[in-house]
């Protein structure tokens, strides 16, 4: 007991609790990355990673290539190789080619940040010329680093830009997630229209906060995924929205599949040009200037020992939510969701929930919550 009595202490002192007091700043502020042409953007982004592709060859200590026939899970047709990226004129050029290799009748490659380029929240931004031709299939797409929840889709998919060649000029973004997926036909997805998407360059993007991705074509937004929990009350948060792990970026050109569709022999060779990819991050110890609000409005959730409140607000964002219980810290939730699995069954509990910024200002204590744990 004086133990967890002395986190609650240490957590006020860190947090603080009353707006009046002002922020209190446990970030440092951040340093751009080496290399990034546009350091920051407005709004407080600052570039914590990028490839500019400059260099004669493909960066290995920021890109891993997959080397395979898997096909992606989708029934598709190309085999993965190294030799079909290259860095052409300041650009990863990413080539696919009818030929005979090994066990497929086409090539082309796909490259990955794992473990290399790992991110959680921020801004992606990608200029990018799509590939002509029926059964192309380029993708900007993100997984999961670890897979927390399970393997796909229960962890997640974030599909910031897809593209057939069958369907020109229409640009896809989409998400997966256990309950919303395709193999249910459940997914939620969007398209935009993009008249020179295989002409010109474009840039495809994605601002990711907790509970929330939306995404951009040209700084136009298009597609907005937001967790909201009352409307998702029959699953755990992560079920409906488990972007709240790493992910790392994907960059590659599939052919065929069943999104591609079928394969016109005529096009190649038909490359997917990239001229950059940049990761920002908010610059939160310089900008971040208000506390959280305060939380009202607790409910029990249908979903069994389980209690949801709508998402407090915040100038740059809520990171977490710390969960008490009989004025002790319990736990700590990354969205406004949270499943009780440590108590006695049939005992009575007073709940109470606070919210905390990513500088460590938090949010005073919200009301109480009777709650029985079955």
């Amino acid at each position: 007991m004086k133990k967890v009595l002395s986190l609650v202490l240490l957590l006020f002192i860190l947090v603080g609790c009353n707006p009046s007091e002002g922020p209190i700043s446990t970030v440092d502020p951040l340093v751009p990355a080496e290399g990034c042409s546009q350091p920051t953007l407005e709004g407080g982004w600052v570039c914590t990673w990028a490839d500019e592709f400059e260099g004669d060859e493909v960066d290995l200590d920021k890109w891993n290539f997959e080397v395979n026939d898997y096909g992606g899970g989708n029934n598709e047709l190309q085999y993965y190789t190294e030799k079909n990226a290259q860095i052409v004129d300041g650009k990863l050029v990413i080539t696919a080619i009818k030929e005979d290799y090994l066990t497929r009748d086409y090539t082309s490659s796909r490259l990955t940040t794992k473990y290399k380029g790992d991110f959680r929240y921020g801004r992606i931004v990608v200029s990018a010329k799509l590939p002509t031709g029926a059964g192309t299939w380029p993708a900007i797409w993100m997984m999961p680093t670890l897979n927390a929840y399970g393997s796909w889709p229960n962890s997640g998919e974030i599909d910031i830009m897809e593209y057939v060649g069958r369907d020109p000029q229409n640009v896809f973004s989409t998400i997966h997630t256990e309950k919303f997926n395709h193999q249910d036909g459940t997914q939620i997805g969007y398209d935009i229209t993009v008249p020179t998407a295989e002409t010109e360059f474009h840039t495809y993007e994605i601002i990711w906060n907790p509970g929330e991705i939306i995404t951009y074509v040209d700084g136009v937004s298009f597609a907005t995924f937001r967790y909201t929990a009352q409307f998702n009350q029959d699953v755990a948060y992560y079920e409906a929205f488990p972007f709240d792990q790493d992910f790392f970026l994907i960059l590659n050109l599939a052919l065929g599949g069943g999104f591609g569709g079928t394969v016109d022999d005529s096009i190649f060779p038909t490359a997917f040009e990239i001229d950059y990819v940049r990761v920002y991050k908010y610059d939160y110890g310089t900008i971040d200037k208000e506390v959280p609000s305060n939380i009202e409005d607790l409910q029990i959730s249908q979903l069994k020992n389980t209690i949801y409140w709508d998402a407090s607000s915040d100038d740059y964002g809520v990171e977490k939510y710390a969960i008490y219980v009989d004025d002790e810290l319990y736990d700590f939730a990354n969205l406004n969701q949270y499943t009780f699995d440590r108590l006695v069954k049939g005992q009575s509990y007073q709940i109470k929930v606070q919210a905390i910024d990513f500088v460590g200002n938090a949010s005073e204590i919200s009301q109480i919550l009777s709650f029985t744990y079955l």
